[in-house]
């Protein structure tokens, strides 16, 4: 865990459970997410003195706990700044915001730690990274509020949380997605992408990602089907929740609650705005019913 892996010359990953890259620029090195706590910060650091390496920035592809935990470690002890998109960068400085979206309001205690909730970091936006010839960010919809990607100028690139490997699909089954339809429509975007290399932060390095996203798709279709039936019946929010997790056997805590709650309550809204799902109001009980 935490090793250091050359893609080519000039770009390297960290393998950890949210995987980091590194870009060696002229006159320092980038770093694409920074890990999810501390730790995983101090192993940057380790790794760069071992090579060597000055950092110079930190591009974070968007604002989960598991990607921007390091920040704080990296910034005090390095001075460097990390750049992101605007509203990713709201949770940057306001890492609340994740927990209390994923619930719906005030995230009580059991929300309110590491795996939710990193450490305030501040951000610039990444439209104002001087970024080098070559290097480009691009847009992931879907998975979080306005995630992007990374493509280095050596044609390697970090897909941040846009698929799952298929063992992690099989253990969880309803990966966190924010927005179904635009998720879907960036699996459609990522296979038709050549590059030399791609590196998934929950899924091995890669060749090219159409497995990746078939296998994916494939699941979210499976969910969606799942939730439509499951709404047969009307369904409460809660209790659709419960049906799914019943299916899945899963065990629910405070962070899969809300993790898998959000995701649930999203496969919902898509199904609504296709018109397959309606949602009433009876005695004050909100419920979902398929179409």
């Amino acid at each position: 865990m935490y090793e250091l892996i050359k893609v080519t010359d000039r770009t390297y990953y960290i393998e950890c459970p949210a995987k980091m890259g590194l870009y060696l620029d002229d006159d320092g090195a980038i770093l694409i997410d920074s890990g999810g706590d501390k730790d995983a910060g101090r192993k940057v650091i380790r790794h760069l003195e071992e090579q060597g390496w000055t950092l110079k920035a930190i591009i974070n592809t968007h604002s989960n706990a598991d990607h921007i935990g390091g920040n704080k470690i990296l910034m005090d002890r390095l001075g460097v700044p990390a750049y992101t998109t605007r509203a990713e960068g709201a949770i940057n400085e306001y890492p609340q915001l994740e927990p209390s979206f994923l619930y719906g309001g005030y995230p009580w205690k059991d929300l309110r730690h590491k795996q939710l909730m990193a450490k305030p970091t501040p951000y610039l936006d990444i439209d104002d990274f001087d970024m080098p010839e070559g290097m480009e960010y691009f847009r992931l919809p879907g998975h979080f509020i306005d995630m992007i990607g990374i493509r280095t100028p050596d044609d390697v690139y970090f897909m941040a949380d846009c698929v799952s490997a298929p063992e992690i699909l099989e253990k969880y089954h309803v990966g966190f997605i924010y927005d179904v339809k635009a998720y879907l429509e960036t699996l459609d975007m990522i296979e038709g992408l050549e590059g030399r290399s791609f590196v998934p932060a929950h899924a091995p390095e890669c060749s090219d990602m159409k497995e990746l996203a078939r296998v994916n798709r494939e699941k979210v279709s499976e969910v969606a089907e799942l939730v439509y039936d499951l709404c047969k019946e009307k369904k409460t929010p809660d209790e659709l929740i419960k049906c799914v997790f019943d299916h899945y056997s899963l065990a629910m805590n405070a962070a899969q609650y809300v993790l898998v709650g959000s995701t649930i309550r999203s496969y919902a809204s898509y199904l609504a705005d296709a018109g397959r799902l309606k949602c009433d109001f009876e005695d004050n009980r909100f419920g979902w019913t398929a179409v």
